[in-house]
């Protein structure tokens, strides 16, 4: 059997509201160009429907797409990402949802960002086809429905569903469930809980996301796994990276049973990382319960340990969010509910955004022109600067601090095929070394230059050309923003670095 988006007779999806007449009616199928309007646009604050069938049966596949955030002639001012859009299964007419989860956290898809996946339960194929073959059975019913939470709609959503009728299902059969959670940050002192449920199952798969909040290296936590009402958990981990079958960190990599779709950049403040793991040929056995969770401990910069100290073991403070996925027979007694899109959108870690486009003028840079571009990797626009050799290249930007508080200096910059290589300086104090704005492929890289406690006042950021790669067909200088990041609290609350000089010995941790 199949459950599918395609056009049928009498529907309307195009020229006017959409409207769906008969969901069992035939598909449409002649000469008419409609006939290949096989999707639907679902506009903000809707739910779609996908699948509504009566059984017994088994899902066995599941296959979507739907149009990228970017903006594109068929949606000209962009459509919703899929952290934004809510899917929910329901079987046997439950209220209660057994899947619940962002469309994108589900095929292992985090942060709102499409990244290819190619593993044996979840596979995205180009990042935006989405495919997953769990086995879902269901005995009286199967509802699969798709939430729009984002203020624009969804646009071309096209689905095939693919399901086998029963007779019956054993008496015993475990159903399929996967729940969504997130803490943003991490509470003090206590595990981060990725699952609690009793009943009796088996544990298949974690989707794990985390953004930075603080330098270093943040996956020194093990899990930790009780079964069936333990006090101590029978099954402890050594190290998150060891948990998704990785060793010494972690790095972008697909596999049939782990993987790391995403991942930017390493140490850094703000940095992402997303992560599966699928326990398929060695699933977690429980009779009366389970409860999964990992610890949040890793690296830390000095001016955040008591004694400023850098050591590996340190519990942090970052922003988690996850999806379990679990067979069970019985109701899950998971209380975790997914919070609408709005609570699972990231906070800005931003104090201060310079957006550089706003300085092209002839005073904020040196020979060459500076026009404000549009790129597909920003919202708004970037600074284009081209010199048309290193000489006399220079870029000068303001930033105003109101506050004397701990943050980091960065920079968002393009990198291209005819960029130069720039050094970096604040108050003319230089900035680590020059950076080199090359790459074969445009693309996006924030720069951490430093971290400090800078008065309040106006200064300024200088970006001078000291050369180009050998690669390089050109000293073209792309900026989207500097940006001041905040720190944790408790760099603030230990002051460690409060009253030292930054312009005598600039500091960046890592």
């Amino acid at each position: 059997m199949r459950a599918t988006s395609t056009m049928r007779v009498g529907e309307v999806r195009r020229g006017g509201a959409e409207r769906k007449l008969d969901p069992k009616a035939d598909p449409k199928g002649d000469l008419e160009e409609a006939s290949n309007w096989d999707n639907h646009r679902v506009d903000p604050g809707q739910t779609h429907v996908l699948m509504d069938e009566k059984g017994p049966g088994v899902i066995t596949h599941i296959w979507l797409t739907f149009l990228g955030p970017e903006p594109q002639a068929w949606a000209p001012k962009g459509s919703a990402d899929h952290q934004e859009m809510l899917l929910r299964m329901y079987w046997d007419d439950n209220p209660r949802p057994a899947v619940e989860a962002p469309v994108g956290d589900f095929f292992a898809n985090c942060f709102g960002k499409r990244s290819e996946v190619t593993s044996l339960p979840v596979i995205v194929e180009d990042a935006d086809s989405y495919n997953c073959y769990w086995h879902m059975p269901f005995r009286k019913s199967a509802r699969i429905e798709i939430e729009n939470q984002s203020d624009k709609p969804i646009g071309l959503l096209y689905y095939n569903i693919d399901w086998i009728k029963k007779d019956r299902l054993p008496d015993d059969t475990p159903y399929f469930h996967a729940q969504y959670r997130q803490e943003y940050p991490v509470q003090k002192g206590k595990d981060y809980l990725v699952l609690e449920t009793q009943g009796k199952g088996h544990y298949v798969g974690t989707v794990l996301a985390v953004r930075t909040r603080s330098p270093s290296w943040f996956g020194e936590g093990d899990e930790k796994i009780y079964i069936d009402g333990e006090a101590k958990p029978s099954i402890w981990g050594t190290g998150t990276e060891d948990y998704f079958l990785s060793a010494w960190g972690l790095k972008t990599t697909s596999t049939p049973y782990f993987g790391v779709p995403y991942f930017d950049q390493w140490g850094i403040v703000g940095g992402h990382t997303s992560a599966y793991r699928w326990h398929i040929n060695d699933p977690i056995v429980f009779n009366t319960g389970i409860k999964v969770t990992l610890e949040h401990f890793g690296w830390i910069s000095p001016d955040e340990n008591p004694n400023y100290k850098s050591m590996s073991w340190n519990e942090r403070e970052d922003d988690y969010a996850s999806v379990a996925f679990w067979y069970q027979t019985g109701p899950s007694t998971f209380s975790a509910r997914a919070p609408h899109a709005r609570q699972r959108r990231l906070p800005s870690l931003e104090r201060v955004v310079v957006r550089a486009a706003d300085f092209t003028g002839a005073k904020h840079h040196g020979a060459g022109e500076a026009v404000a571009q549009q790129l597909s990797l920003y919202a708004g626009p970037q600074l284009l600067y081209k010199p048309k050799q290193a000489e006399g290249a220079w870029i000068e930007i303001p930033i105003e601090v109101k506050k004397k508080e701990p943050l980091r200096l960065v920079l968002n910059m393009t990198k291209s095929y005819d960029f130069g290589t720039y050094q970096a300086s604040l108050d003319g104090v230089k900035l680590g070394d020059a950076m080199d704005l090359f790459s074969s492929k445009v693309v996006n890289q924030e720069f951490h230059l430093l971290d400090f406690w800078p008065e309040p006042g106006v200064h300024t950021l200088r970006l001078e050309c000291t050369g180009k790669n050998p690669q390089s067909q050109g000293h073209y200088c792309g900026i989207e923003s500097v940006r001041l990041r905040e720190r944790r609290p408790r760099v603030a609350e230990m002051g460690h670095d409060k009253d030292k000089d930054w312009k005598k010995k600039p500091l960046l941790y890592d």
